[in-house]
């Protein structure tokens, strides 16, 4: 099931054949997709620009309209597809393996139409596996799994933290900031807004029209070098979208029922705070609209309009209509916010699962459920960081052990080094004296508090990985198991029992059984050494249960009690 709500500009590229370049209010949108069957067709997420739009389906494909308004839609000869992004001067493309490919007159010059692999240029070859991608008006910005920002394409407005006479542009992706947790910019937009992982918002890039929300101390047009901005609303940032004249914050409250809130900054005409006139710093915007008992579900930003969906299926809009993008007839300007007459929706008991879309100067709103990929991106996400990737040693007889980088990181308490040093020695043992070697590793500590705190900060630090765990790890759903994601042969595993152990201090296990279990995790086997008692059964029974681990292979308890006749 689809469904795809469409108004604005229906030109450059023009989207719906027979209908007139402009589309006053908002209809619904056939998707002239050829793929093979319905759930093929499902949309994942639009992006669009002046010049192109794009498609993502829920299969990883992705289709364009292109600035030809004779064209029809083109698909993109790239699989796996993540994530879009369109720019009013380039593409971007994430991949599931973290590729990204880009086109544009400001990334590849020689041949501006065709996608290049951008990631690959970046000079750290230990930095290339991307996380999040976004796309300026003509930059693009890419946020690695180590929690890098990189940028590429134009330096016209120092939106790279860069003067322009030192850098006027760049061809390979240049680091711009470390220790970086979220990136926003928009389609029409110089300017960039970086988030550590403290919360502290840092920015640079055009201000002529107090875009960036620096106050009125900071008086330049162009902020050449990252800024932080002192004055952030109180809360958690969810997204900043930014146009060509105004940014959009949106920000929720840390209470027991969150609220979330909209700030805006930026020109009168755009930034839905028209009484104030020019605002320099981010304001909240109050409305009538956004009710006690609604919240913002999310926002997108245009060059100069804004749309906003609420838990109370509306959609609002302000700003720039002069190409129809607000969906409103017979008017220029919206200075403030109003609610848009929509269709009726198919899907509308499910509001949540809706999402907005603002183009240079059209709109879409489209349904796009979630679903178990979603789920395994978030968790690919979660192990290309450093601290989940898989380590493979190969013995003398040239048979491969893999290892979670974590579990040695923390339980040997050593850097990288150390555990090449590790892989080293591993290559000169048999199967059994490496497996001897793991068992002194695995069996060294339970509980690591630094091992703690840095999951829980890690999961904290993504909105989307943590109700991932919650809903995997916590066992709120019982048919999910230990994870094994395998893209083009590669596989992603992490165990659930360790996470659940150290997340949720779960102590009715003793610290016999739960060496078993995190041992056999890694093994298959249960060690010689350890005697078998009726009170270790049951609470591995117990623990089977609580962990869903009763359909693995093979299975513990059976080995338990072979063990414990043996003993008997």
């Amino acid at each position: 099931m689809n469904e795809i709500i469409f108004f604005g500009r229906n030109q450059y590229p023009k989207l719906i054949k027979n209908e007139p370049n402009a589309i006053t209010k908002p209809i619904q949108f056939e998707n002239e997709n050829e793929n093979e069957n319905e759930n093929e067709k499902q949309i994942k997420q639009i992006s669009s620009s002046y010049f192109s739009t794009i498609f993502l389906f829920k299969n990883g494909k992705a289709t364009e309209y292109l600035q030809d308004s004779n064209q029809n839609p083109e698909k993109i000869q790239i699989e796996n597809i993540q994530k879009v992004t369109v720019g009013d001067r380039n593409e971007a493309i994430l991949t599931i393996e973290g590729n990204v490919f880009a086109k544009g007159k400001n990334i590849n010059p020689k041949n501006p139409n065709e996608f290049i692999n951008i990631s690959s240029l970046i000079e750290d070859t230990n930095d290339r596996v991307i996380e999040d991608i976004v796309s300026g008006e003509t930059s693009i910005y890419l946020l690695t799994s180590n929690q890098n920002a990189y940028g590429i394409g134009s330096n016209q407005y120092g939106q790279f933290g860069f003067d322009f006479e030192t850098l006027q542009k760049t061809e390979k992706p240049i680091l711009m900031m470390k220790n970086v947790s979220k990136i926003f910019s928009g389609n029409s937009s110089q300017s960039i807004f970086l988030l550590n992982s403290n919360q502290e918002l840092f920015v640079c890039g055009d201000n002529f029209h107090s875009q960036l929300g620096l106050g009125k101390l900071i008086k330049e047009k162009r902020v050449e070098k990252l800024t932080k901005i002192q004055n952030i609303p109180k809360g958690k940032i969810i997204d900043i979208q930014s146009g060509y004249y105004h940014s959009i914050m949106l920000i929720e409250n840390e209470d027991e029922n969150p609220k979330r809130k909209l700030y805006s900054c930026g020109e009168p005409k755009f930034n839905g705070l028209y009484k104030m006139g020019k605002t320099r710093e981010f304001t909240e915007i109050k409305s009538s609209l956004f009710e006690n008992d609604d919240n913002i579900l999310d926002i997108s930003c245009g060059r100069s309009h804004i749309l906003i969906l609420t838990s109370n299926s509306k959609l609002i809009g302000f700003g720039n209509n002069s190409y129809d993008q607000l969906g409103i007839e017979n008017t220029t300007y919206q200075f403030i916010p109003i609610q848009i007459e929509l269709p009726k929706l198919r899907f509308n008991e499910n509001i949540s699962n809706y999402h907005i879309s603002c183009g240079f100067n059209k709109s879409f709103l489209y349904y796009s459920p979630p679903s178990f990929s979603n789920i395994e991106e978030d968790l690919i996400k979660l192990f290309k960081r450093k601290e989940f990737c898989n380590i493979s040693f190969k013995t003398k007889n040239g048979e491969i052990i893999e290892a979670h980088k974590l579990i040695l990181k923390y339980r040997l308490n050593q850097n990288e080094i150390e555990i090449e040093k590790l892989k080293e020695i591993i290559s000169n043992k048999s199967i059994q004296e490496s497996n001897q070697i793991f068992e002194m590793i695995y069996s060294n500590r339970i509980i690591n508090p630094k091992l703690y705190s840095e999951i829980k900060e890690i999961i904290n630090s993504n909105e989307k990985i943590e109700e991932t765990m919650k809903r995997i790890y916590l066992n709120e759903n019982e048919n999910e198991k230990d994870f094994i994601i395998e893209r083009k042969e590669k596989q992603y595993k992490f165990p659930k029992l360790i996470l659940i152990m150290r997340i949720t201090d779960y102590s009715e296990l003793s610290n016999k059984s739960f060496q078993i279990f995190e041992y056999w995790i890694y093994s298959n086997q249960i060690k010689d050494e350890i005697e078998i008692t009726q009170e270790i059964i049951d609470e591995i029974q117990i623990g089977i249960d609580y962990f869903q681990l009763n359909q693995t292979n093979p299975n513990l308890f059976d080995l338990l009690i072979n063990k414990f006749n043996n003993q008997n």
